[in-house]
């Protein structure tokens, strides 16, 4: 243990040294918030259950709507989209000042985004057709499916907004906010076509995003703009909740008539303002924060793996529920349904499984987010037994690209 602790002190000296003194890495810090925010709310509020010898998916916020707060703490795709909008024009810009053209820079940012997906596509085609033809029911199949594909409209519209970017970074946060709200009147309020409230997928994630170029252009300077924007943001949600019908969780809840997240309603797009007034508040607590070379290197590696801790979450939770399925089909917390607060506890204690399960995961499948002239021996070693590898110094300059 102490031969690991050794090891992890050196290569954290080495990680904080290696980084560049102008790196700003409270954006880096609230990209990782972001990212576990969405990986500990899906293992919160996403149950498997056994019925009919099937499994079908579940929500405690179905059974417990009280426990709509929690969607509050965990939904945080608004700060991804904050901080995606600041690096992505910032980017742009250094590209073009070193005279890079557009078709070299999106491509470089989009190829770390779609390097990794494949890798899941292509395992989980793999294993539903060996479900099937091992003689799985169809809805079985179908409920992993959905799991693993579902989160992956959110790297489709984080792909159009950066390859936009030049087009849409310049773009008043107004203007998409305007069309959010405009959607939802013509939606709820004078009974418009279900079909419109898709709009709001690309103007509801373009209102932090725009706010995210704004910050990278020198808005935001002084706090009373970001108070604004978590006050008004606070303020707004609260109201759309007690008293223009909008429900309180923020995240999808199975048989609910309305759900703030799929599509964004302008709910949603409020408690995101929200969200970002908050983030832009506690950039300078959290630069200093990161100022110390262990908590920095936790955060610096995390970012390196983002995108493969993200789509391979469910992956870990799902490969957790059906080991345990060879034990029992009643675990409680993993198979039995979540309408109890005794459920909520039990789930608690899953929470580091499925982490082990992760980072199994991240071990086999985080090569497939470096870029092929990565994938050499520059790494560090961290432990001795196992001997688990990390991506090198030398790929700093890449934590935060996407």
């Amino acid at each position: 243990m102490r031969e690991l602790r050794t090891r992890w002190s050196a290569l954290a000296d080495r990680v904080d040294s290696a980084t560049p003194a102008h790196r700003d890495r409270s954006v880096d810090a609230l990209r990782a918030f972001a990212i576990l925010g969405v990986v500990l709310g899906h293992w919160l509020v996403t149950a498997l259950t056994v019925t009919d010898g099937s499994l079908h998916g579940a929500s405690p916020l179905a059974a417990m709507p009280w426990l709509a707060p929690v969607s509050w703490v965990f939904q945080t795709l608004a700060v991804f989209f904050l901080v995606g909008g600041h690096v992505a024009d910032q980017g742009h810009a250094a590209a073009r000042a070193r005279g890079v053209s557009y078709g070299a820079w999106v491509g470089q940012r989009l190829g770390r985004l779609f390097r990794p997906v494949a890798a899941v596509l292509t395992l989980w085609a793999v294993v539903a057709g060996g479900l099937l033809v091992g003689g799985a029911e169809p809805e079985t199949v179908r409920t992993l499916l959905k799991l693993v594909w579902s989160p992956l409209w959110f790297l489709l519209v984080f792909a159009a907004l950066t390859a936009a970017t030049p087009l849409v970074a310049r773009i008043s946060p107004l203007w998409p906010l305007a069309v959010v709200a405009g959607v939802d009147v013509w939606r709820f309020g004078l009974g418009g076509p279900e079909w419109i409230g898709w709009v709001n997928v690309a103007a509801g994630w373009l209102v932090p995003f725009t706010l995210g170029a704004a910050w990278s252009r020198g808005a935001f300077s002084r706090r009373r703009q970001s108070l604004f924007l978590l006050a008004g943001g606070a303020a707004a949600t609260a109201a759309l909740i007690l008293w223009g019908g909008y429900p309180a969780s923020m995240v999808g809840v199975p048989g609910a008539a309305v759900s703030n997240l799929n599509p964004p309603t302008l709910a949603a797009v409020a408690f995101g303002l929200a969200q970002c007034g908050l983030a832009l508040l506690v950039r300078g607590p959290l630069a200093r924060v990161m100022e110390r070379p262990r908590t920095w290197a936790k955060v610096a590696l995390l970012n390196l793996s983002a995108m493969t801790v993200f789509l391979w979450h469910q992956t870990a939770m799902m490969s957790v529920t059906a080991v345990g399925l060879l034990f029992s089909t009643e675990l409680p917390g993993l198979h039995t349904a979540p309408g109890s607060a005794g459920w909520i506890v039990a789930r608690l204690l899953w929470l580091p499984v499925f982490a082990a399960a992760l980072t199994v995961c991240w071990s086999a499948f985080r090569v497939h987010e470096q870029p092929r002239a990565a994938r050499t021996p520059r790494t560090a070693v961290i432990s001795a037994a196992p001997r688990v590898r990390v991506p090198g110094t030398a790929r700093l300059e890449e934590v935060g690209r996407v």
